[in-house]
């Protein structure tokens, strides 16, 4: 599976739960860690989990398990790796304090499709 194939679903899954305010960067020749970024907030924990949730499923249902999960049940920031796709997902005001974006400024930063 591609990595672009990766973010598709990873973003479709993220605005099926109403992720706000998502972004996505395209960090190939930037970072050696992933081909892209992704960032978006969730307005709660609850929401915070959901989003999670249904990125793995939409994971499952594309036939791909190569990814891991990093937080705590109640943590304000759960990062899911999926390899060559980092997806951070954030309460507003994590995500405020963090402020990964800064972080990624060298990436190109992509136009996602709205659904």
């Amino acid at each position: 599976m591609t990595s672009q194939e990766i973010l598709d679903f990873t973003t479709k899954a993220i605005s099926d739960r109403h992720g706000e305010d998502t972004e996505a960067y395209d960090m190939r020749g930037v970072s050696i860690l992933a081909d892209y970024y992704v960032i978006t907030s969730a307005g709660s924990n609850r929401q915070l989990h959901a989003i999670v949730n249904s990125i793995v499923d939409a994971a499952h249902e594309n036939n791909y398990t190569d990814y891991r999960i990093e937080g705590t049940r109640d943590s304000n920031w759960l990062l899911l790796d999926l390899g060559d796709v980092v997806v951070n997902v954030f309460t507003k005001e994590a995500r405020e304090f963090y402020n990964l974006e800064k972080l990624w400024a060298n990436g190109k930063q992509i136009e996602l499709k709205e659904d």
